[in-house]
């Protein structure tokens, strides 16, 4: 029962990080803003995360579990049909995608605190995407590249989208230029 409890106080804890961060950016937010949203102080909130940066990171692997649908799921499960599922359902959650879009910009510096999240995370995913890729196509996608030399751009399609998206959600449909890709992906090239 304590237990259940004390995992329910960390999801609280995490979703109002995730709004702080949001609202304040990394660098704006503080743990005491945090704990007053949650009702706790500092201290009590210290009890949870005894670091700005172990919240952080909790933060990012949680909206990472989001996106897996909390199954566990690797990045080397995904399929290209969930892919374009993910990005229909980023679409509907601009707050998630402008907090985790902000953290990455922010993590390219040496000392940020996200860098080497980021840094494991975005070689899993690569890895994740090209396994997809070979799933699909096998050692060649149609128009000749390797999984492993499409993965990449694959990856940056999806973020960069999503930049464009935040910018300008009238001019960009980041779910109707993501199969638009994904259409590209599957043509093979001309005689």
């Amino acid at each position: 029962m304590a237990r259940a409890r004390s995992e329910e106080r960390r999801a609280e804890i995490l979703r109002a990080a995730l709004e702080v961060i949001a609202e304040r950016g990394y660098r704006g937010a503080s743990l005491g803003a945090v704990a007053e949203r949650v009702g706790l102080t500092q201290q009590g909130l210290l009890h949870y995360f005894p670091t700005k940066e172990a919240l952080l990171v909790a933060v990012l692997e949680e909206r990472d579990q989001w996106d897996t649908g909390g199954s566990g799921r690797s990045a080397g499960a995904w399929r290209l049909d969930l892919l374009d599922s993910l990005v229909e359902y980023n679409a509907m959650r601009p707050g998630i995608v402008q907090t985790f879009s902000a953290l990455l910009g922010e993590s390219v510096t040496e000392e940020h605190p996200a860098r080497r999240f980021f840094t494991h995370r975005y070689a899993q995913v690569r890895e994740g995407m090209a396994a997809a890729l070979r799933a699909e196509y096998g050692d060649a996608l149609p128009g000749g590249l390797t999984p492993e030399q499409a993965a990449p751009l694959l990856v940056a399609v999806m973020d960069g989208l999503q930049y464009q998206w935040l910018l300008d959600p009238g001019s960009v449909n980041m779910p109707a230029a993501f199969r638009d890709f994904l259409t590209l992906l599957r043509r093979s090239p001309a005689p």
